[in-house]
């Protein structure tokens, strides 16, 4: 009696179905990049090569005011969230990581709320709050950082917690059995062990920050609070020079190389599996 194969022994239609997937994700990403150099006015029909729309005296992201300053206003915004979530991430993966009491399930439930929320959602929910309830703050740069620090927070507190899940009690329970005092135990034991979580928590809260469109959007108060993001938005179906293409490739590269950087030092120290986790995080 002769032995069926197993049609799904070596699935070759899997590797031709991904990479066609992955060609038809990144292609136009790669075209829009592609214009960014492109010697001419145009964004559809290539006129040569050329950098002048990154760095030329005229119309270029170095050099136009508009897109100049939405780039600076984008980092700034990326700057606060990461100086203000960071530390108060990780103090909340701390907590919550060590409360066994009651309502810790819910609490814990609610931290991971921003993470599923539809952004529109909280876009709104946060327009709505800084309108009606905390007036005083209005909308602008305060409440674009506010904003962003509100749902960036999960990120930090689920990449700390998880490295806090993988290092275990021990470390400090030997440093406690040898005498060591509570802020020993915490500033020369745990805290280095944490740190290629903070440093990888803060670079993915940096590029959700540069990516965020929805929330920043809402709570923008003039031209003086456009991001890249909203500056892409507002201009891409007029007739925009190239410079709309380098500006967003800049934006690009920023976040690719930050995330990078998140994944090396996290598989530095934590491991390839964890590594890759942290670093598809974000995307």
């Amino acid at each position: 009696m002769s032995v069926l194969r197993n049609p799904w022994g070596k699935p070759r239609f899997l590797a031709v179905m991904t990479g066609g997937y992955i060609i038809w994700s990144v292609l136009p990403v790669l075209i829009a990049i592609g214009f960014a150099f492109n010697d001419g006015r145009s964004r559809t029909t290539w006129q040569g090569f050329s950098t002048r729309w990154f760095t030329g005296e005229t119309g270029s992201v170095l050099h136009d005011p508009a897109l100049r300053d939405a780039l600076g206003h984008t980092l700034l915004l990326a700057v606060i969230c990461v100086a203000v979530a960071t530390p108060l991430g990780v103090a909340l993966a701390l907590g919550l990581q060590r409360w066994r009491g009651r309502g810790s399930g819910t609490v814990n439930g609610l931290m991971l709320l921003p993470l599923v929320t539809p952004e529109i959602v909280m876009g709104v929910a946060l327009l709505l709050l800084f309108l009606q309830v905390f007036g005083g703050i209005g909308l602008g740069t305060d409440a674009q950082a506010i904003g962003q620090i509100t749902f960036t927070l999960s990120y930090v507190v689920v990449i700390v917690r998880g490295r806090l899940v993988s290092i275990g009690p021990e470390f400090e329970e030997a440093a406690a059995d040898l005498g060591a005092p509570r802020r020993d135990q915490f500033f020369r034991v745990l805290l280095p062990l944490l740190a290629p979580a903070i440093v990888a928590s803060a670079a993915v809260a940096f590029a959700t920050s540069i990516d965020d469109f929805v929330v920043t959007q809402y709570l923008s108060s003039d031209a003086s609070t456009t991001t890249v993001s909203m500056l892409l938005y507002s201009s891409a179906r007029g007739a925009p020079t190239p410079a709309l293409n380098a500006i967003a490739t800049v934006n690009l590269m920023i976040t690719l190389l930050t995330l990078a950087f998140a994944y090396l030092v996290y598989r530095r120290f934590a491991g390839r599996d964890e590594a890759t986790a942290v670093a598809t995080l974000e995307v």
